[in-house]
């Protein structure tokens, strides 16, 4: 809350600056998948006085749940939301982590309940708690068959243990048909790889936004981003406002994407 209590992104000419901008994209290039970092929540709580971070994770998630809303009445169909990577597992204090975990399984809960989204696990489950992987892989089998937004929960991810975890499986699966080396090298392409990675099948993501002001990856989704767009949010997570997506969809579609060139 600001000082005036007025709810940011609230108020008569912001609304009428929201709609304006999404009158400005009708007919325009969507993006079809959107990764989101969210990142502040911790900085968040406190520039606001709270005694945890737990606050911030708390607002941070609300945060996300209204994001997704947006993409989904946006037409976006599939979203990444980077909430804890394997690296915090080992870097955040237990008390800070307990809370966070809590926080995401209670977030994964809401999500498979809510409209028709389909919700997906995508990372691994070495070193997180054994309930929080139940409350994902019930969520997950309980929208399985739900053709709605589909929503990624990157839950003890990191990019390179990812990209490691599918050598190991392609060689894995290589070596229980009799192969040997040599015709395993003559086999790897992008695309097997890239069929073994945690989102096996899924397109990549077109638009990865990340919140807070920083403008780095943070071991994020590295092989699928590979010739994504990016844009920076200077807002904190839970200070993410609707026009902030909303402008980050109009840059994404005034770009001309190069894949590489």
């Amino acid at each position: 809350m600001t000082k005036s209590g007025t709810k940011p992104g609230s108020g008569f000419l912001y609304n009428l600056y929201q709609k304006r901008l999404r009158r400005g994209l009708n007919g325009a290039v969507l993006p079809h998948h959107v990764a989101m970092i969210i990142d502040g929540n911790r900085r968040w709580a406190k520039q606001l006085g709270y005694e945890t971070a737990a606050h911030g994770h708390r607002a941070g998630a609300a945060k996300m749940r209204e994001f997704l809303e947006w993409c989904d009445d946006l037409g976006v169909e599939m979203v990444t939301l980077y909430l804890l990577s394997s690296d915090n597992l080992t870097s955040r204090s237990t008390d800070e982590l307990h809370d966070l975990v809590e926080i995401i399984a209670d977030l994964a809960e809401e999500l498979s309940h809510y409209r028709d989204w389909r919700v997906k696990h995508v990372g691994s489950t070495e070193g997180l708690p054994e309930p929080l992987v139940a409350t994902l892989s019930a969520a997950e089998a309980r929208t399985a068959k739900k053709g709605g937004l589909h929503i990624n929960l990157a839950v003890g991810y990191g990019g390179r243990t990812e990209i490691v975890d599918a050598m190991r499986s392609i060689v894995e699966a290589h070596s229980r048909k009799g192969g040997n080396l040599e015709t395993l090298a003559e086999l790897l392409t992008p695309d097997l790889i890239g069929q073994h990675l945690y989102t096996g099948g899924q397109p990549d993501p077109d638009l990865v936004i990340r919140t807070s002001g920083e403008q780095r990856l943070s071991d994020f989704m590295l092989w699928q981003s590979a010739h994504s767009e990016f844009y920076f949010v200077e807002a904190l997570g839970p200070d993410l406002r609707e026009v902030d997506f909303l402008r980050a969809v109009r840059d994404y579609s005034r770009r001309q994407r190069r894949y590489g060139g």
